[in-house]
């Protein structure tokens, strides 16, 4: 039931409080505590990413400034961050793999930047599957060729032994090489993966929604109201980095369970402009978006009232 209380505050019942409150006694988080707390941190920075309308200055700038850089896992299922590493601006992006708790059963679909065969082969092992470009310049042998449908754009499906030395001694075993030409750019694109019972087809299905990573962070760096940090140190970098992070999560998530017409950044619109309203929150994100003046202006609750 509403009860009277505000879009945001609303909002903030889909957040589990209890949770955030055991993590900052664990982590000793207000340790010699004053006046303000972790969770009124938290709303303070939220409720700002939530309102503020400037133009937005773009987050990796802000990052490098720092030093910093953002490695992300992002959830296909429902384009939603499953592991974050803020690391220092030199780490290399493959070092974050060493990082990563491997689940067995899961696709890991990256970039070749990610190439690293023993890294590959610990996610292998782990009983992980995944799908990567391969490089240029990568030295293997076929040992056996799948038949394939050439009108599908697919040139070859193979099994293949590494020759390098080192490269063979880090993934001992065979791998699955599949080219295909893209039809879309006539670019011939070659696939790695060390899944050998799903059609070749639907290996490049799995490499081209890596694609919403992409548009993750492009909506990162539009949308996440990170124009300037309040803080120089590295947890106060990290602090915000992560709570801006945290409502887009958040706002993902009670977009997912009340089902609104409107996508995420115009649900975010929406939230912008209506915080101190009291319209219970399934119907506020149920109007339409392109009809904001349907809004019911009588609960806006007044500043200045006595």
């Amino acid at each position: 039931m509403n009860s009277g209380k505000s879009i945001f505050a609303q909002l903030m019942d889909f957040l589990p409080s209890k949770a955030f409150r055991r993590c900052v006694k664990r982590y000793k988080g207000d340790y010699k505590l004053k006046s303000f707390s972790c969770w009124d941190q938290f709303l303070c920075m939220a409720f700002a990413q939530l309102t503020y309308r400037e133009s937005l200055r773009d987050i990796e700038t802000c990052l490098s400034a720092q030093a910093s850089k953002l490695h992300t896992l992002l959830d296909l299922r429902g384009a939603i961050p499953s592991f974050i590493h803020i690391s220092h601006g030199k780490l290399h992006d493959v070092n974050v793999l060493d990082l990563l708790l491997p689940e067995p059963g899961a696709f890991y679909v990256m970039d070749r930047g990610y190439l690293d065969f023993s890294r590959l082969y610990r996610l292998d092992q782990a009983g992980s599957f995944f799908v990567t470009r391969a490089k240029r310049n990568m030295n293997a042998r076929r040992v056996y060729s799948a038949t394939i449908d050439r009108h599908s754009g697919l040139i070859c499906d193979q099994r293949i032994a590494l020759n390098n030395f080192y490269a063979a001694r880090d993934y001992p075993a065979q791998l699955r090489r599949i080219r295909y030409r893209d039809p879309e750019t006539a670019k011939n694109l070659v696939f790695l993966t060390n899944h050998t019972l799903l059609p070749a087809l639907t290996i490049c299905a799995l490499y081209k929604s890596r694609w919403q990573v992409e548009l993750f962070f492009k909506w990162i760096k539009q949308h996440l109201r990170i124009k300037s940090f309040f803080g120089t140190s590295e947890n106060a970098v990290k602090t915000q980095v992560w709570i801006a992070v945290s409502v887009y999560v958040l706002v993902a998530i009670v977009r997912k369970r009340l089902g609104p017409n409107a996508s995420l950044y115009e649900t975010l619109q929406i939230l912008s402009l209506t915080m101190f309203e009291t319209t219970p929150l399934h119907q506020l994100l149920r109007l339409d978006p392109q009809c904001p003046t349907s809004l019911d202006s009588s609960s806006q609750l007044n500043l200045f009232e006595s």
